[in-house]
């Protein structure tokens, strides 16, 4: 399979999440290509039975395709482990290195990888990372701005990769693992003033809260 490919049931698979079949204006979007690319790739694809489709109303991965797009996350995510954990780069330069990384299919290799880093179970996001055999775990964890005043919730997830979002929760001192207490919602915007594990309190926006996944604090 080439990069590109790869690249094309990746994509599938984050946007198939929304329960319904992607259509090529989608992954046009997702992919920063024009649809007439996207139509010609998907006959590729459906050629090699990695996807269904159907004109109208859109392609879906085939078991093979999923079980290939769940391999090809779990090598970005363990890159992104080791580019976080053993080689120092801050979580908000990690996504664009671990997509050149994913490409790197050699099965030894990434087995021996995943063995190194002592099996991690999420990447310095939070996202689940798959094992040797596509699988991977569901998370049912929440979105802090639907939180409720006086609770306390710990960080298990970040919904964005973008680097302007992971350097603003770098600026408040926001990571995976952090204990967050809703001290007050603001009605204007919604935006929350919150408490921090540092005990320091700080407001954040409506956006930013979406972008953050709690579970509740034990």
């Amino acid at each position: 399979m080439t990069s590109t490919e790869q690249n094309y049931i990746k994509a599938i698979y984050h946007l198939e999440r929304n329960g319904r079949p992607v259509n090529t204006n989608d992954l046009a979007t997702q992919l920063a290509t024009t649809p007439a690319s996207v139509t010609d790739m998907i006959k590729k694809l459906k050629q090699k039975k990695l996807i269904n489709y159907k004109a109208y109303y859109g392609c879906t991965l085939t078991e093979s395709g999923r079980k290939q797009s769940l391999l090809i996350i779990r090598r970005h995510r363990l890159w992104e482990y080791f580019l976080s954990k053993k080689l120092g780069f801050n979580w908000d330069a990690i996504h664009e290195i671990a997509e050149e990384l994913e490409h790197v299919s050699n099965t030894e290799l990434i087995n021996k990888l995943d063995a190194f880093l002592g099996y991690p179970e999420v990447d310095p996001h939070g996202d689940p990372i798959p094992d040797a055999n596509g699988n991977i775990a569901t998370t049912e964890h929440t979105v802090l701005g639907g939180g409720s005043l006086g609770k306390r919730y710990v960080v298990a997830q970040i919904g964005s990769q973008l680097p302007a979002v992971l350097e603003l929760l770098d600026q408040k001192h926001i990571k995976i693992g952090t204990v967050i207490e809703i001290k007050k919602r603001f009605d204007f915007d919604q935006s929350l003033e919150i408490k921090t594990g540092n005990k320091q309190l700080t407001q954040i926006s409506k956006e930013l809260a979406q972008h953050i996944l709690v579970k509740e604090h034990e």
